[in-house]
């Protein structure tokens, strides 16, 4: 079971590139936070955070990708309201 992708046995969560957005998003704001500070740690971390940012972004666009991918084969999931899978078993 997952914790939070939407799924048989929860058909309440998120799409994956939502989840990954709502990381982006915490990442983006825990950066406004250390923007300012100078020292050499605080800076080092801003730098791996922005690093962190571009692959969350990428990541989101490739499972966007994905979703696209599979509402063109297979039309909108239904999991979210008991369906069955699009793919997989």
């Amino acid at each position: 079971m997952t914790h939070f992708l939407v799924t048989e046995e929860n058909p309440t969560g998120h799409k994956l590139e939502d989840v990954l957005g709502m990381v982006r998003s915490d990442v983006i704001h825990r950066c406004t936070r250390i923007t300012d500070d100078a020292r050499p740690e605080a800076q080092a971390v801003l730098s791996n955070n922005m690093r962190v940012l571009a692959l969350l972004t990428e990541a989101i666009d490739i499972a966007t990708d994905s979703t696209r991918i599979l509402d063109k084969a297979f039309g909108p999931s239904q999991a979210g309201k008991g369906g069955p899978p699009r793919i997989g078993t």
